[in-house]
Protein backbone atom coordinates (compact mmCIF):
# COMPACT_ATOMS: atom_id res chain seq x y z
CA UNK A 1 0.00 0.00 0.00
CA UNK A 2 1.45 3.37 -1.05
CA UNK A 3 0.07 6.86 -0.69
CA UNK A 4 -0.32 7.09 -4.46
CA UNK A 5 -2.98 4.36 -4.40
CA UNK A 6 -5.51 6.95 -3.27
CA UNK A 7 -8.00 4.52 -1.76
CA UNK A 8 -10.23 4.58 1.29
CA UNK A 9 -9.78 1.95 3.99
CA UNK A 10 -13.15 0.37 4.84
CA UNK A 11 -13.79 -2.97 6.51
CA UNK A 12 -10.23 -4.15 5.98
CA UNK A 13 -10.32 -3.38 2.24
CA UNK A 14 -8.73 -0.61 0.18
CA UNK A 15 -11.68 0.87 -1.67
CA UNK A 16 -11.93 3.20 -4.67
CA UNK A 17 -13.50 6.53 -3.61
CA UNK A 18 -16.88 7.37 -5.07
CA UNK A 19 -16.05 11.08 -5.13
CA UNK A 20 -12.78 10.82 -7.02
CA UNK A 21 -9.62 12.49 -5.69
CA UNK A 22 -8.25 15.87 -4.72
CA UNK A 23 -4.71 17.22 -4.51
CA UNK A 24 -2.80 17.39 -1.23
CA UNK A 25 -0.53 20.43 -1.44
CA UNK A 26 2.92 20.91 0.10
CA UNK A 27 2.65 24.30 1.87
CA UNK A 28 6.40 24.88 1.53
CA UNK A 29 6.48 24.65 -2.27
CA UNK A 30 2.89 24.67 -3.49
CA UNK A 31 3.53 21.34 -5.24
CA UNK A 32 1.27 18.29 -5.18
CA UNK A 33 2.25 15.72 -2.54
CA UNK A 34 -0.31 13.13 -3.62
CA UNK A 35 -3.92 12.47 -4.47
CA UNK A 36 -6.30 11.93 -1.57
CA UNK A 37 -9.55 9.96 -1.92
CA UNK A 38 -12.90 11.75 -1.63
CA UNK A 39 -15.47 9.54 0.09
CA UNK A 40 -19.19 9.75 -0.50
CA UNK A 41 -21.71 9.89 2.33
CA UNK A 42 -22.68 6.31 1.54
CA UNK A 43 -19.07 5.17 1.85
CA UNK A 44 -18.71 6.87 5.23
CA UNK A 45 -21.80 5.00 6.36
CA UNK A 46 -20.25 1.78 5.03
CA UNK A 47 -17.19 2.50 7.18
CA UNK A 48 -19.24 3.08 10.32
CA UNK A 49 -21.27 -0.07 9.60
CA UNK A 50 -18.04 -2.04 9.22
CA UNK A 51 -16.84 -0.68 12.56
CA UNK A 52 -20.16 -1.64 14.15
CA UNK A 53 -19.92 -5.17 12.78
CA UNK A 54 -16.35 -5.56 14.03
CA UNK A 55 -17.08 -4.18 17.49
CA UNK A 56 -18.63 -7.28 19.05
CA UNK A 57 -15.60 -9.48 18.43
CA UNK A 58 -12.95 -6.82 19.00
CA UNK A 59 -14.42 -5.67 22.31
CA UNK A 60 -14.16 -9.25 23.60
CA UNK A 61 -10.53 -9.82 22.59
CA UNK A 62 -8.06 -10.38 25.37
CA UNK A 63 -6.22 -7.20 26.41
CA UNK A 64 -2.93 -8.94 25.62
CA UNK A 65 -4.04 -9.39 22.00
CA UNK A 66 -4.95 -5.73 21.63
CA UNK A 67 -1.66 -4.75 23.27
CA UNK A 68 0.34 -6.91 20.85
CA UNK A 69 -1.34 -5.33 17.80
CA UNK A 70 -0.67 -1.81 19.06
CA UNK A 71 2.94 -2.69 19.81
CA UNK A 72 3.44 -4.18 16.36
CA UNK A 73 1.88 -1.06 14.84
CA UNK A 74 4.53 1.02 16.57
CA UNK A 75 7.17 -1.34 15.15
CA UNK A 76 5.89 -0.89 11.59
CA UNK A 77 5.72 2.90 11.89
CA UNK A 78 9.24 2.96 13.34
CA UNK A 79 10.54 0.65 10.60
CA UNK A 80 9.34 3.12 7.97
CA UNK A 81 10.30 6.14 10.06
CA UNK A 82 12.21 8.06 7.37
CA UNK A 83 9.48 7.67 4.76
CA UNK A 84 6.81 8.61 7.28
CA UNK A 85 8.73 11.74 8.28
CA UNK A 86 9.16 12.72 4.65
CA UNK A 87 5.42 12.40 4.02
CA UNK A 88 4.40 14.22 7.20
CA UNK A 89 6.75 17.08 6.36
CA UNK A 90 5.48 17.32 2.79
CA UNK A 91 1.83 17.38 3.88
CA UNK A 92 2.10 19.69 6.88
CA UNK A 93 5.09 21.93 6.18
CA UNK A 94 6.69 21.04 9.52
CA UNK A 95 10.41 21.47 10.01
CA UNK A 96 12.49 18.31 10.00
CA UNK A 97 12.92 18.37 13.78
CA UNK A 98 9.19 18.76 14.33
CA UNK A 99 8.24 16.09 11.80
CA UNK A 100 10.70 13.63 13.35
CA UNK A 101 10.27 14.33 17.04
CA UNK A 102 6.80 15.76 17.54
CA UNK A 103 4.88 14.13 14.70
CA UNK A 104 6.05 10.63 13.75
CA UNK A 105 8.10 10.14 16.92
CA UNK A 106 5.17 10.98 19.18
CA UNK A 107 2.91 8.80 17.03
CA UNK A 108 5.16 5.81 17.69
CA UNK A 109 5.33 6.64 21.40
CA UNK A 110 1.56 6.80 21.69
CA UNK A 111 1.04 3.37 20.17
CA UNK A 112 3.67 2.05 22.62
CA UNK A 113 1.98 3.80 25.54
CA UNK A 114 -1.45 2.40 24.79
CA UNK A 115 -0.13 -1.07 24.13
CA UNK A 116 0.68 -0.91 27.84
CA UNK A 117 -2.60 0.88 28.48
CA UNK A 118 -4.56 -2.06 27.10
CA UNK A 119 -3.23 -4.04 30.08
CA UNK A 120 -4.28 -1.51 32.72
CA UNK A 121 -6.99 -2.75 35.13
CA UNK A 122 -10.54 -1.96 34.07
CA UNK A 123 -12.18 -3.08 37.31
CA UNK A 124 -12.24 -1.25 40.62
CA UNK A 125 -13.64 -2.86 43.76
CA UNK A 126 -15.80 -0.54 45.84
CA UNK A 127 -16.37 -0.61 49.58
CA UNK A 128 -19.26 -2.96 50.43
CA UNK A 129 -22.43 -1.31 51.71
CA UNK A 130 -24.58 -2.64 54.56
CA UNK A 131 -28.27 -2.36 53.71
CA UNK A 132 -31.03 -2.60 56.30
CA UNK A 133 -34.08 -4.72 55.54
CA UNK A 134 -36.72 -2.78 53.63
CA UNK A 135 -38.87 -2.66 50.50
CA UNK A 136 -35.89 -3.64 48.35
CA UNK A 137 -35.27 -6.87 50.27
CA UNK A 138 -33.79 -8.27 53.43
CA UNK A 139 -30.75 -6.96 55.25
CA UNK A 140 -27.60 -7.64 53.30
CA UNK A 141 -24.08 -6.61 52.59
CA UNK A 142 -23.94 -5.42 48.96
CA UNK A 143 -20.67 -5.65 47.10
CA UNK A 144 -19.93 -3.46 44.10
CA UNK A 145 -17.53 -3.29 41.22
CA UNK A 146 -16.95 -0.37 38.82
CA UNK A 147 -15.99 -1.71 35.39
CA UNK A 148 -14.78 0.27 32.40
CA UNK A 149 -16.44 -0.89 29.19
CA UNK A 150 -15.70 0.28 25.64
CA UNK A 151 -18.05 2.93 24.30
CA UNK A 152 -18.52 1.28 20.90
CA UNK A 153 -17.84 2.85 17.50
CA UNK A 154 -15.73 6.01 17.77
CA UNK A 155 -15.39 8.58 15.01
CA UNK A 156 -11.99 10.28 15.25
CA UNK A 157 -11.79 13.62 13.43
CA UNK A 158 -8.21 14.81 13.45
CA UNK A 159 -6.47 18.17 13.09
CA UNK A 160 -4.15 19.29 10.31
CA UNK A 161 -1.36 20.46 12.59
CA UNK A 162 -0.13 16.99 13.49
CA UNK A 163 -1.01 14.15 11.08
CA UNK A 164 0.66 11.48 13.24
CA UNK A 165 0.54 12.37 16.93
CA UNK A 166 -3.06 13.58 16.91
CA UNK A 167 -4.57 10.53 15.17
CA UNK A 168 -2.40 8.16 17.21
CA UNK A 169 -3.57 9.89 20.40
CA UNK A 170 -7.15 9.02 19.49
CA UNK A 171 -6.90 5.68 17.70
CA UNK A 172 -4.47 3.93 20.06
CA UNK A 173 -6.36 4.47 23.36
CA UNK A 174 -9.72 3.85 21.67
CA UNK A 175 -8.50 0.49 20.35
CA UNK A 176 -6.77 -0.34 23.63
CA UNK A 177 -10.14 -0.05 25.39
CA UNK A 178 -11.85 -2.34 22.86
CA UNK A 179 -13.57 0.24 20.68
CA UNK A 180 -13.56 0.25 16.89
CA UNK A 181 -12.82 3.45 15.00
CA UNK A 182 -13.59 5.43 11.88
CA UNK A 183 -10.95 8.09 11.27
CA UNK A 184 -11.79 11.19 9.28
CA UNK A 185 -8.45 13.01 8.82
CA UNK A 186 -8.07 16.71 8.13
CA UNK A 187 -8.36 17.34 4.38
CA UNK A 188 -4.98 19.13 4.26
CA UNK A 189 -2.86 16.13 5.31
CA UNK A 190 -4.74 12.82 5.20
CA UNK A 191 -2.07 10.70 3.52
CA UNK A 192 -0.15 10.09 6.73
CA UNK A 193 -3.30 8.71 8.35
CA UNK A 194 -3.64 6.17 5.54
CA UNK A 195 -0.04 5.16 6.26
CA UNK A 196 -1.09 4.65 9.87
CA UNK A 197 -4.02 2.51 8.77
CA UNK A 198 -1.70 0.41 6.62
CA UNK A 199 0.58 -0.08 9.64
CA UNK A 200 -2.36 -1.24 11.74
CA UNK A 201 -3.45 -3.61 8.99
CA UNK A 202 0.05 -5.08 8.75
CA UNK A 203 0.18 -5.39 12.53
CA UNK A 204 -2.92 -7.59 12.50
CA UNK A 205 -5.84 -5.32 13.28
CA UNK A 206 -8.93 -7.31 12.19
CA UNK A 207 -11.08 -6.02 9.32
CA UNK A 208 -13.41 -3.20 10.36
CA UNK A 209 -11.60 -2.39 13.58
CA UNK A 210 -9.92 0.60 11.90
CA UNK A 211 -11.45 2.49 8.97
CA UNK A 212 -10.27 5.69 7.28
CA UNK A 213 -12.42 7.94 5.11
CA UNK A 214 -11.21 11.29 3.82
CA UNK A 215 -12.59 14.17 1.83
CA UNK A 216 -12.34 17.88 1.24
CA UNK A 217 -16.11 18.32 1.38
CA UNK A 218 -17.99 19.04 4.58
CA UNK A 219 -20.31 16.13 3.80
CA UNK A 220 -17.68 13.54 4.72
CA UNK A 221 -17.22 14.88 8.23
CA UNK A 222 -20.95 15.34 8.72
CA UNK A 223 -21.63 11.72 7.77
CA UNK A 224 -18.91 10.50 10.15
CA UNK A 225 -20.69 12.31 12.97
CA UNK A 226 -24.37 11.74 12.21
CA UNK A 227 -24.15 8.05 11.29
CA UNK A 228 -26.46 6.04 13.57
CA UNK A 229 -23.70 3.46 14.00
CA UNK A 230 -21.44 5.98 15.77
CA UNK A 231 -21.48 6.02 19.59
CA UNK A 232 -18.81 8.66 20.23
CA UNK A 233 -17.02 11.47 18.43
CA UNK A 234 -13.47 12.51 19.29
CA UNK A 235 -12.64 15.80 17.60
CA UNK A 236 -9.65 18.12 17.52
CA UNK A 237 -10.15 21.43 15.75
CA UNK A 238 -11.80 24.80 15.94
CA UNK A 239 -14.39 25.75 18.54
CA UNK A 240 -16.84 26.74 15.79
CA UNK A 241 -16.75 23.29 14.19
CA UNK A 242 -16.74 21.61 17.60
CA UNK A 243 -19.93 23.43 18.51
CA UNK A 244 -21.68 22.12 15.39
CA UNK A 245 -20.46 18.58 16.07
CA UNK A 246 -21.66 18.87 19.67
CA UNK A 247 -25.15 19.82 18.50
CA UNK A 248 -25.37 16.68 16.37
CA UNK A 249 -23.98 14.52 19.16
CA UNK A 250 -26.50 15.99 21.56
CA UNK A 251 -29.41 14.95 19.38
CA UNK A 252 -28.15 11.36 19.35
CA UNK A 253 -26.82 11.34 22.93
CA UNK A 254 -23.40 10.45 21.56
CA UNK A 255 -20.39 10.69 23.80
CA UNK A 256 -17.90 13.45 23.02
CA UNK A 257 -14.24 14.24 23.48
CA UNK A 258 -13.49 17.72 22.18
CA UNK A 259 -10.10 19.43 22.02
CA UNK A 260 -10.93 22.85 20.65
CA UNK A 261 -9.36 26.28 20.36
CA UNK A 262 -6.97 28.03 22.69
CA UNK A 263 -5.65 31.48 23.48
CA UNK A 264 -3.09 30.59 26.11
CA UNK A 265 -2.28 33.33 28.61
CA UNK A 266 1.30 33.64 29.82
CA UNK A 267 1.27 35.65 33.06
CA UNK A 268 4.78 37.01 33.62
CA UNK A 269 5.54 38.63 36.99
CA UNK A 270 8.25 41.16 37.83
CA UNK A 271 10.39 38.52 39.53
CA UNK A 272 10.28 36.06 36.63
CA UNK A 273 13.32 34.56 34.96
CA UNK A 274 12.93 36.58 31.78
CA UNK A 275 15.22 34.39 29.71
CA UNK A 276 13.06 31.39 30.56
CA UNK A 277 9.86 33.30 29.81
CA UNK A 278 11.18 34.50 26.46
CA UNK A 279 12.23 30.99 25.46
CA UNK A 280 8.87 29.55 26.47
CA UNK A 281 6.73 32.22 24.83
CA UNK A 282 9.01 32.16 21.79
CA UNK A 283 7.84 28.63 20.98
CA UNK A 284 4.70 30.29 19.59
CA UNK A 285 6.81 31.80 16.84
CA UNK A 286 8.86 28.73 16.11
CA UNK A 287 7.01 25.50 16.88
CA UNK A 288 5.00 24.62 13.80
CA UNK A 289 4.63 28.32 12.96
CA UNK A 290 2.26 28.93 15.85
CA UNK A 291 -0.32 26.44 14.59
CA UNK A 292 -0.83 24.86 17.98
CA UNK A 293 -3.71 25.40 20.36
CA UNK A 294 -1.53 25.20 23.48
CA UNK A 295 0.77 28.07 22.47
CA UNK A 296 1.28 30.99 24.93
CA UNK A 297 0.01 33.53 22.41
CA UNK A 298 -1.41 36.05 24.90
CA UNK A 299 1.26 37.51 27.18
CA UNK A 300 0.09 39.25 30.35
CA UNK A 301 3.21 41.07 31.57
CA UNK A 302 3.65 42.98 34.85
CA UNK A 303 4.82 46.54 34.21
CA UNK A 304 8.14 46.13 35.99
CA UNK A 305 9.30 43.69 33.29
CA UNK A 306 7.00 44.71 30.47
CA UNK A 307 9.48 46.56 28.24
CA UNK A 308 12.32 44.16 28.97
CA UNK A 309 10.09 41.23 28.04
CA UNK A 310 8.95 42.89 24.82
CA UNK A 311 12.57 43.65 23.94
CA UNK A 312 13.58 40.07 24.71
CA UNK A 313 10.85 38.65 22.51
CA UNK A 314 11.80 41.03 19.70
CA UNK A 315 15.42 39.84 19.87
CA UNK A 316 14.21 36.23 19.90
CA UNK A 317 12.22 36.84 16.71
CA UNK A 318 15.26 38.39 15.08
CA UNK A 319 17.23 35.16 15.56
CA UNK A 320 14.65 32.91 13.91
CA UNK A 321 15.35 31.64 10.43
CA UNK A 322 12.21 31.49 8.29
CA UNK A 323 12.26 29.30 5.21
CA UNK A 324 12.28 25.85 3.67
CA UNK A 325 11.45 23.39 6.48
CA UNK A 326 13.74 20.78 4.92
CA UNK A 327 16.84 22.95 5.15
CA UNK A 328 19.14 22.65 8.15
CA UNK A 329 18.82 25.65 10.43
CA UNK A 330 15.24 26.55 9.50
CA UNK A 331 13.19 27.23 12.60
CA UNK A 332 9.96 28.64 11.14
CA UNK A 333 8.38 26.86 8.20
CA UNK A 334 5.16 27.65 6.34
CA UNK A 335 1.61 27.67 7.64
CA UNK A 336 -0.69 25.02 6.23
CA UNK A 337 -2.16 26.90 3.24
CA UNK A 338 -2.32 30.17 1.37
CA UNK A 339 -5.82 30.75 2.74
CA UNK A 340 -4.56 30.37 6.30
CA UNK A 341 -1.57 32.63 5.60
CA UNK A 342 -3.97 35.32 4.41
CA UNK A 343 -6.10 34.85 7.52
CA UNK A 344 -3.14 35.26 9.87
CA UNK A 345 -1.90 38.31 7.99
CA UNK A 346 -5.36 39.86 8.20
CA UNK A 347 -5.21 39.55 11.99
CA UNK A 348 -1.84 41.29 12.07
CA UNK A 349 -3.26 44.18 10.06
CA UNK A 350 -6.33 44.23 12.30
CA UNK A 351 -4.08 44.52 15.35
CA UNK A 352 -2.35 47.55 13.87
CA UNK A 353 -5.70 49.17 13.15
CA UNK A 354 -6.86 48.43 16.70
CA UNK A 355 -3.89 50.38 18.05
CA UNK A 356 -1.36 47.66 18.86
CA UNK A 357 2.32 48.48 18.41
CA UNK A 358 3.98 46.32 15.78
CA UNK A 359 7.34 45.40 17.31
CA UNK A 360 8.42 42.63 14.93
CA UNK A 361 7.10 40.99 11.80
CA UNK A 362 4.21 42.30 9.80
CA UNK A 363 5.81 41.72 6.41
CA UNK A 364 5.49 38.58 4.32
CA UNK A 365 8.82 36.70 4.21
CA UNK A 366 10.69 36.86 0.92
CA UNK A 367 10.08 33.28 -0.18
CA UNK A 368 9.49 32.57 -3.86
CA UNK A 369 7.06 29.77 -3.12
CA UNK A 370 5.04 28.54 -0.19
CA UNK A 371 2.75 29.89 2.50
CA UNK A 372 4.98 31.76 4.93
CA UNK A 373 4.09 34.19 7.72
CA UNK A 374 6.71 36.25 9.52
CA UNK A 375 6.85 35.75 13.31
CA UNK A 376 5.00 38.78 14.62
CA UNK A 377 4.98 40.58 17.97
CA UNK A 378 2.21 43.05 18.87
CA UNK A 379 2.70 45.09 22.06
CA UNK A 380 0.64 47.68 23.97
CA UNK A 381 -2.50 45.62 23.45
CA UNK A 382 -5.71 45.91 25.44
CA UNK A 383 -8.13 43.23 26.56
CA UNK A 384 -10.88 44.32 24.15
CA UNK A 385 -8.82 43.95 20.94
CA UNK A 386 -9.82 41.09 18.67
CA UNK A 387 -6.18 40.03 18.34
CA UNK A 388 -6.20 39.50 22.11
CA UNK A 389 -9.55 37.73 22.27
CA UNK A 390 -9.58 35.53 19.16
CA UNK A 391 -7.45 32.53 18.25
CA UNK A 392 -5.13 33.46 15.38
CA UNK A 393 -3.40 30.06 15.07
CA UNK A 394 -0.19 31.44 13.64
CA UNK A 395 3.19 32.83 14.75
CA UNK A 396 1.68 35.92 16.39
CA UNK A 397 2.12 36.96 20.04
CA UNK A 398 0.24 39.83 21.69
CA UNK A 399 1.37 41.53 24.90
CA UNK A 400 -0.89 43.20 27.50
CA UNK A 401 0.46 45.01 30.61
CA UNK A 402 -0.84 44.65 34.18
CA UNK A 403 0.01 46.06 37.61
CA UNK A 404 -1.20 43.86 40.48
CA UNK A 405 -1.66 40.11 40.81
CA UNK A 406 -5.46 40.22 40.84
CA UNK A 407 -5.47 42.27 37.66
CA UNK A 408 -3.15 39.78 35.94
CA UNK A 409 -5.37 36.87 36.91
CA UNK A 410 -8.49 38.74 35.75
CA UNK A 411 -6.90 39.51 32.39
CA UNK A 412 -5.82 35.90 31.92
CA UNK A 413 -9.31 34.62 32.73
CA UNK A 414 -11.02 37.19 30.51
CA UNK A 415 -11.23 34.80 27.57
CA UNK A 416 -13.69 32.44 25.94
CA UNK A 417 -10.89 29.87 25.93
CA UNK A 418 -9.23 27.91 28.70
CA UNK A 419 -6.94 25.20 27.39
CA UNK A 420 -3.44 25.81 28.79
CA UNK A 421 -2.17 28.93 30.56
CA UNK A 422 1.31 29.69 31.91
CA UNK A 423 2.80 31.50 34.89
CA UNK A 424 6.36 32.77 35.22
CA UNK A 425 7.48 33.91 38.66
CA UNK A 426 10.50 33.49 40.90
CA UNK A 427 8.11 33.10 43.84
CA UNK A 428 6.99 29.49 43.46
CA UNK A 429 4.31 29.83 46.11
CA UNK A 430 2.76 32.75 44.21
CA UNK A 431 3.09 30.90 40.90
CA UNK A 432 1.14 27.93 42.24
CA UNK A 433 -1.39 30.20 43.92
CA UNK A 434 -2.03 31.98 40.64
CA UNK A 435 -2.12 28.69 38.72
CA UNK A 436 -4.99 27.49 40.93
CA UNK A 437 -6.93 30.65 40.09
CA UNK A 438 -6.61 30.33 36.33
CA UNK A 439 -9.63 28.94 34.50
CA UNK A 440 -7.72 26.59 32.24
CA UNK A 441 -7.46 22.83 31.87
CA UNK A 442 -3.71 22.99 32.37
CA UNK A 443 -1.16 25.47 33.71
CA UNK A 444 2.58 25.48 33.10
CA UNK A 445 4.61 26.98 35.95
CA UNK A 446 7.88 28.41 34.63
CA UNK A 447 7.71 26.01 31.66
CA UNK A 448 5.91 25.24 28.44
CA UNK A 449 6.77 21.56 28.87
CA UNK A 450 4.15 18.85 29.16
CA UNK A 451 3.81 15.78 31.35
CA UNK A 452 2.37 13.18 29.00
CA UNK A 453 0.57 11.35 31.81
CA UNK A 454 -1.25 14.48 33.02
CA UNK A 455 -4.87 15.05 31.96
CA UNK A 456 -5.22 17.23 28.89
CA UNK A 457 -8.30 19.21 27.92
CA UNK A 458 -9.96 22.57 28.25
CA UNK A 459 -12.27 24.71 30.31
CA UNK A 460 -14.94 26.87 28.70
CA UNK A 461 -14.93 26.83 24.88
CA UNK A 462 -11.63 24.99 24.71
CA UNK A 463 -13.24 21.61 24.90
CA UNK A 464 -15.07 18.79 26.64
CA UNK A 465 -13.40 15.88 28.41
CA UNK A 466 -9.80 14.89 29.13
CA UNK A 467 -7.30 12.62 27.45
CA UNK A 468 -3.56 11.75 27.47
CA UNK A 469 -2.11 9.05 29.72
CA UNK A 470 -4.65 6.84 31.45
CA UNK A 471 -7.18 9.66 31.15
CA UNK A 472 -7.46 8.84 27.44
CA UNK A 473 -8.42 5.27 28.32
CA UNK A 474 -11.11 6.66 30.60
CA UNK A 475 -12.32 8.99 27.85
CA UNK A 476 -12.93 6.07 25.48
CA UNK A 477 -14.82 3.99 28.01
CA UNK A 478 -18.11 3.88 29.88
CA UNK A 479 -18.38 3.03 33.57
CA UNK A 480 -20.59 0.08 34.43
CA UNK A 481 -21.58 -0.79 38.00
CA UNK A 482 -22.00 -4.44 39.01
CA UNK A 483 -23.47 -5.18 42.44
CA UNK A 484 -24.19 -8.42 44.31
CA UNK A 485 -25.16 -9.63 47.79
CA UNK A 486 -22.12 -10.44 49.90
Amino acid sequence: MTVSDGKLFIGGEWVEPAGGHYDVIDPAYGSVVGRAPEASRAQVYEATAAAREAFAAWSRTRPEQRAAILDRTADVIQRDFAANVELAQAESGATTATARGMQVGVGVARFRRYAKGALEPVEQALVPQINEAGPMGGAAVIGALAVRQPVGVVTCITSYNNPWANPAGKVAPALAMGNTVVVKPAPQDPLSVYRMAAALEEAGAPPGVVNVVSGASVEVGEAAVDSPDVDMVSFTGSTAVGRRIGEVCGRGMKRQLMELGGKGAAVVFDDADLASAVRGIGTTFSFYSGQICTAPTRVIAQRGVYEALVDGLARYVGQLRVGDPRERGTVVGPVISAAHRDRVESYVELGRKEGARLVAGGERPAQEKGCYVAPTLLADCTRDMRVVREEIFGPVVVVVPFDEEDEGVALANDSDYGLIDYVWSGDVARAFRVARRLRAGGVGVNTVGRNMEAPFGGFKRSGVGRDVGSYALHAYSELQAIVWPG
